[in-house]
């Protein structure tokens, strides 16, 4: 169908859908069961059983399924059995972390994909663009990104950036014609809106004409699949660090083999243990538990109202030294109130909270009627025309659908009995010029009854003063003097030194007969009405986040558009702003040059009056002075600054899809307190992943030094191969998975921030790990020498205490890892995870030895109770022997 050469209402029929109801949700139902989600096709992902084989692709894996084979044909049946079971069950433990991984990010993909505003059975609601269907009703303004293919109905001002399709960088400017040319191209079709393109300036409504595949984004879909790799720079690092442990782990196990083969062992049985100890020493596992410990720690983020939307996020949330935060809705609680009214030298007070329209008007504290004084009846009126906002009713709550600012005019108007729909009635908008920050105005012209025109406008005071040549004055037009100016700088400090946000309202009569107007016709030679004032109250959580960071060695700077006295009104209620810092308004940030605004960038903890462009200038000078810097953003003009930052924050309430495009984190609920919480839980997802590769590195490094030292010392194996796969398969899997699982100790938000060039064995924990797994090895060849005693008839039975002595050990020293200091430094029963999955790692230990259908695959044998406290009093001593060296240090 040619909709771009139909008329509105030939499009309305042809899709049977209504301009003023939109769709009905049962027929949009009905659409989407037949023609399915709005979404792009992706490429086929890999299948369950593919992902499942491809868990024994590993090299070492391979080697040891041939060496499992060489032993079914030299008879060895219940070994060969033994160890492919054990592959097998290793198999599927990967494949499961894996497919744990995989679900864990299409949730995310899902939770970040965009909304767009639809007309629903007569009322415009927020939905995901997965669920529009083809007769749908889009509202879209600048900053929003097109859901789906639209045929324009409604255009003001609409400029659509459309270069995702064209290549052309410049916006297109919009309208609602038919467009008869022959074969038009995409840059062609005026009155169209395509899926993925970007709102640049004004607003309009469309009707939804394509979607999913059978949009123009469809027919190039696989130029724009999603190919990013979501691997971090962590996973990176660990990756290349298991290639280095590969080949340590191999030239060991090939001195361990020569070793025995050296002194009189078995070629065949050397070989297998020399095998499986490879298998065991290498973490295989690493990069699929640290991919899993991420996507559990995104989703405690989900739950905590931030979604991650790039992983590397994650581990550089545990590096941010600076937050830059705006105000509004983010420090505050975005619910609005006119509280202060002012108009030619007079004041009135207003009461009520939030959103509810019930309130009364005051002057000099003396209630009065709102509609017997002129002006500010004026200034009521004026304030809910030049409006796009709407107030809901949800039971016993009002919600407003728009800005905050136009919602606390809105009730304003509504706590002096005015009613928006009849205003509507009495005075008709004709054309409109949408709020933007470079002008920081909005304007409406509109018809009376009478057939009189008037422009209105509202916007930023000091901007709206000096483009207007009059003001009124007890009820007069007076010409706006220096005197005047002067009045009304005076009206707007005062209210600013209350922190309250003011917002001017300004008219004009022109002509009836006058065409139409541009912005910089229209808003020009005004009249000045008068002020109103609101506040914002701070979120009653962010003062203690914002204490909280602060001894977290994280600096909290305000960003914000508002007054300079508002804002550090704001600032000081918040702890923010202290004596020792600064503040710095839009016109000096504008005079400094980059190096000259590093230089002082530091001592300055609010910025205000400020335009998103400044957003960027901040970000670069913090980075430049070394800083990791966390920045908060909801419109287009963020963007840059968003994207620049070490972690871009968007707002998932007010921030716009673009905003939401370029950042790595969106909260939810557009809460300081959040950043707060998604950077403590960035922190403890990191420690979390150094605790197990401490864990596993240790247990590692002290089963390759056990069968080391024994060779060495010309001792028998103290570990059959199928012994060593065992303890692979019981102390390496759930513990280290539960490791992952574990909550921030009470001083992860004490310390300061880490270093992003860290490395993984930072602080110590090198030495952590080649110590602890030392121990770990001796003990281990102790508790087998102790039992052996030279008798060739005891081999078994040694075995299977040393067996026993290296699995208690590791389990013991699990708990140690829980802390950087020491096993007594946390309740080691505060992670129930971990205490159930050792739990379960003993059970399994104690069943390969006292179950007899299994002794023979396992060549175990029951161990005495007398010996128990041998094995329990060595496996404790490389953990408690290190823990009590703390406890010393402590008490000195």
């Amino acid at each position: 169908m040619k909709y771009h050469e139909m008329e509105a209402r030939e499009v309305e029929e042809t899709l049977n859908t209504d301009r003023h109801e939109g769709m009905s949700e049962e027929d949009a139902k009905k659409r989407l069961k037949q023609f399915g989600y709005n979404e792009l096709e992706e490429g086929e992902k890999q299948s369950a059983l593919l992902l499942f084989f491809s868990q024994f692709k590993d090299f070492m894996t391979l080697v040891l399924l041939a060496a499992t084979l060489i032993s079914g044909l030299l008879g060895e049946y219940i070994d060969a059995i033994a160890i492919i079971a054990i592959v097998v069950i290793n198999g599927f433990l990967g494949f499961f972390q894996e497919r744990k991984a995989e679900k864990s990010l299409s949730a995310l993909k899902e939770l970040s994909s965009p909304q767009v505003i639809a007309l629903r059975d007569g009322e415009w609601k927020k939905i995901s663009s997965k669920e529009v269907v083809v007769g749908d009703l889009l509202k879209f303004t600048s900053g929003d990104r097109i859901g789906a293919d639209v045929r324009l109905i409604e255009c003001n001002n609409l400029e659509i950036e459309e270069s995702a399709l064209t290549g052309e960088s410049l916006p297109v400017q919009k309208s609602v014609s038919p467009v008869k040319t022959d074969d038009p191209g995409i840059g062609d079709m005026e009155n169209m809106g395509f899926m993925g393109t970007m709102v640049t300036r004004g607003n309009g409504i469309g009707i939804v004409i394509g979607t999913g595949m059978k949009t123009a984004m469809g027919q190039i879909a696989d130029l724009i699949q999603n190919a990013e790799s979501m691997t971090t720079p962590l996973q990176r690092r660990l990756e290349q660090l298991g290639k280095i442990l590969i080949v340590v782990a191999l030239l060991l196990t090939v001195l361990v083999v020569a070793i025995g083969v050296l002194q009189g062992q078995e070629l065949y049985m050397m070989f297998l243990a020399g095998v499986s100890l490879a298998v065991a020493a290498i973490p295989e596992g690493l990069p699929a538990i640290v991919t899993v410990a991420l996507s559990l720690g995104v989703q405690r983020m989900i739950k905590q109202k931030a979604i991650v939307r790039k992983l590397p996020a994650v581990e550089t949330l545990g590096c941010a030294s600076v937050i830059c935060s705006d105000k509004t809705g983010t420090l505050t609680q975005n619910k609005m109130t006119v509280t202060h009214i002012w108009s030619g030298g007079t004041e009135w007070t207003v009461d009520g909270i939030g959103y509810t329209p019930n309130g009364e008007f005051y002057k000099r504290e003396k209630k009065i009627e709102p509609k017997s004084d002129k002006a500010l009846q004026q200034m009521l009126m004026f304030g809910m025309l030049c409006n796009n906002a709407e107030i809901k009713q949800k039971e016993s709550e009002y919600i407003i659908d728009g800005d905050p600012t136009e919602g606390a005019l809105l009730v304003a108007g509504m706590k002096a009995g005015y009613n928006r729909s009849s205003l509507l009635h009495q005075f008709q908008i004709t054309e409109e010029f949408p709020f933007d920050s470079t002008r920081k105005m909005m304007s409406i012209v509109v018809n009376d009854q009478t057939g009189r025109r008037f422009i209105v406008t509202k916007g930023a005071p000091d901007v709206l003063a000096n483009i207007s040549d009059t003001i009124l004055w007890n009820g007069k037009r007076q010409i706006m003097s220096k005197e005047m100016s002067a009045n009304i700088n005076e009206a707007i400090n005062d209210l600013a030194s209350q922190a309250l946000r003011t917002i001017a309202i300004g008219y004009k009569e022109v002509s009836a007969g006058a065409g139409k107007f541009d912005e910089k016709e229209a808003e020009k030679n005004l009249t000045f009405i008068g002020l109103q004032g609101m506040i914002d109250p701070p979120r009653t959580e962010v003062k203690s986040a914002v204490k909280e960071c602060k001894e977290a060695g994280i600096k909290t700077i305000m960003i914000t558009g508002d007054h300079v006295v508002t804002a550090q009104a704001i600032a000081k209620q918040l702890g923010i702003l202290t004596k020792s810092s600064k503040v710095m308004d839009g016109r000096t940030l504008s005079t400094l040059g980059t190096e000259e605004l590093e230089e002082v960038v530091e001592d300055v903890s609010v910025f205000a009056r400020v335009s998103p462009e400044h957003k960027l200038k901040i970000v670069k000078a913090l980075q430049n002075r070394g800083h990791i810097v966390a920045m908060t953003g909801d419109g287009i003009n963020d963007a840059p600054a968003i994207k620049a930052a070490d972690i871009g924050i968007a707002m998932g309430i007010t921030g716009t899809d673009v905003a939401k495009e370029a950042s790595s984190l969106i909260l939810l609920d557009d809460n300081f307190a959040t950043i707060k919480s998604a950077i403590k839980e960035g922190r403890n997802i990191y420690e979390n992943i150094r605790k197990f590769v401490r864990y596993l590195l240790a247990s590692n490094v002290g089963e390759i030094l056990v069968m080391l030292f024994a060779m060495i010392m010309a001792l028998p194996l103290p570990l059959v191969p199928i012994q060593i796969l065992w303890v692979n398969l019981v102390t390496d899997g759930l513990p280290a998975m539960a490791l992952g699982l574990d909550r921030p100790e009470e001083n992860v938000m004490k310390r300061s921030p880490r270093n992003p060039k860290e490395g993984i064995f930072s602080r110590g924990l090198g030495w952590k790990v080649v110590s602890r797994g030392f121990l770990i090895g001796i003990v281990t060849l102790l508790a087998f020498i102790f039992s052996y005693q030279g008798n060739p008839e005891q081999l078994a039975y040694a075995q299977t205490v040393a067996f026993a002595t290296l699995v208690l050990a590791q389990l013991i020293h699990v708990f140690d890892c829980r802390s950087e200091k020491s096993v007594f430094a946390r309740n080691p029963f505060g992670n129930k995870y971990l205490v159930g999955a050792v739990i379960s790692s003993l059970l399994l230990m104690l069943a390969v030895i006292y179950w007899e259908p299994v002794q023979p695959i396992f060549h175990t044998l029951p161990i005495k109770a007398s010996d128990w406290l041998m094995i329990i009093g060595l496996s404790s001593v490389p953990t408690f022997l290190l823990g009590f060296t703390y406890l010393a240090r402590k008490t000195k």
